[in-house]
């Protein structure tokens, strides 16, 4: 308890620094922060387009899906084989 008491006492008593921050270090801040946030909104809309893809990847598998005639036969097909060889 007395190591937080003199704590907030010589935080309280002392003088503010007379320092000097330069650009570089500011723009490197700045760098940082963009870095975190562009890293922030990558994850979270790979995350919200994530069902969207799928939905339409579905979509896609659906269109693609062989059609099947009354007999029970793919429409557009033979019976040959496709290599030519009977």
């Amino acid at each position: 308890m007395t190591r937080i008491i003199l704590f907030v006492f010589l935080a309280a008593a002392s003088l503010p620094a007379a320092a000097y921050i330069g650009p570089g270090s500011g723009i490197s801040l700045l760098g940082g922060i963009w870095t975190v946030l562009v890293g922030f909104v990558l994850v979270l809309a790979a995350i919200l387009f994530w069902p969207i893809r799928l939905m339409i990847k579905r979509m896609r598998r659906k269109k693609k899906a062989p059609q099947f005639d009354a007999a029970g036969d793919e429409s557009g097909s033979s019976t040959a084989p496709k290599d030519g060889r009977e």
